[in-house]
């Protein structure tokens, strides 16, 4: 885990800040005449900290971001955003949210740096811009218009637009759809770097890689509700389900001749590989490496696997579809 995570979890986890949610959301609804997109969540977002709501498409994320940004109307529920309601607030409220859209397009005409001072004029106290620039990586591209940037720069650009008022509070809706993989992981550097600067940043994505790279805490969405949240690391309780240990054993070595403990842990893996499922990982992989050696073979090929976010996001996505087809 990064020094900056681990700042992060710490800031989480205060007293302080515990104290002082930035985002609290109460029975959020929203309806499109039959079609509920939003049932009735509940949901905190603490400060300084990277909260990523992780969901297919058509799961209510965007829906949720556009509430709490105050571009939708909601149709119940309670809804607090840097201590207002979105759907009220006024101008000064918004100097203090930046906003990363899906899409955008660049102003034409304009370069870089003239595309930072011209949103920097809507700002009674903007941040510098050369130094947003450099920030998000663009300072080899400051005086390139901005419809020639490619399109990983345009969204660094947007980030810039985004952090040129010097907000509190970050939404970034799903900022990296599209990209490859390069470009997706400088979308991630200049995310990660938020957190640096102190800010509290709302990440929608169905990414769930995404979500484990960047996020403190994550929330589980499907079909408009809330299935699971917390950390990445106990997600769905991904810290209590088994490891799969996995090896080959030679030729003339029958699997019932392991020990007796991890035999009964045992199925057959493919390509005649073995496949042990244990809670006691470190326990059962230096009993398996000691009975090995004992006997004077090696296993070239052991692999330790311990569940992926993507796994435990499906087995939530599944359980979840499960439920709503009762």
């Amino acid at each position: 885990m990064s020094r900056s995570r681990i700042g992060g979890l710490v800031q989480a986890v205060a007293g302080e800040t515990q104290s002082d949610p930035v985002v609290s959301v109460r029975g959020l609804v929203k309806r499109y005449g039959s079609h509920e997109a939003v049932a009735g969540i509940d949901f905190e977002v603490l400060r300084g900290e990277i909260f990523a709501c992780l969901g297919p498409n058509g799961a209510g994320k965007t829906t949720t971001v556009e509430i709490l940004e105050g571009f939708l109307e909601r149709t119940a529920g309670e809804v607090s955003v840097l201590g207002h309601d979105p759907a009220t607030a006024g101008g000064t409220w918004r100097e203090r949210v930046g906003i990363v859209l899906q899409e955008s397009e660049p102003e034409p005409g304009l370069t870089v740096r003239e595309s930072l001072a011209m949103y920097a004029g809507l700002y009674r106290a903007p941040r510098d811009i050369d130094e947003t620039i450099d920030l998000v990586g663009l300072t080899d591209r400051t005086g390139a218009l901005a419809t020639r940037l490619s399109g990983g720069q345009r969204r660094r650009l947007d980030f810039a637009l985004a952090l040129i008022g010097d907000p509190e509070l970050i939404f970034l809706d799903e900022p990296t759809t599209g990209f490859d993989p390069s470009a997706r992981r400088a979308a991630w550097d200049v995310v990660a770097g938020l957190r640096e600067l102190g800010k509290t940043v709302f990440l929608t994505t169905h990414y769930m890689d995404e979500a484990e790279y960047l996020a403190d805490r994550i929330m589980v969405s499907s079909a408009g509700r809330i299935v699971a949240e917390g950390i990445p690391q106990t997600l769905g309780g991904r810290d209590k389900l088994t490891t799969a240990i996995r090896f080959t054993l030679p030729g003339y070595v029958d699997v019932r001749d392991l020990p007796s403990a991890l035999y009964r842990l045992t199925e057959p893996g493919a390509g005649g590989s073995t496949v042990v499922h244990s809670d006691s990982p470190l326990e059962h992989l230096q009993l398996l490496g000691n009975w090995a050696l004992g006997r004077g073979f090696d296993l070239p090929d052991l692999d330790v696997h311990r569940p992926s976010l993507e796994e435990v996001y499906l087995s939530l996505a599944e359980s979840a579809s499960t439920k709503d087809q009762r």
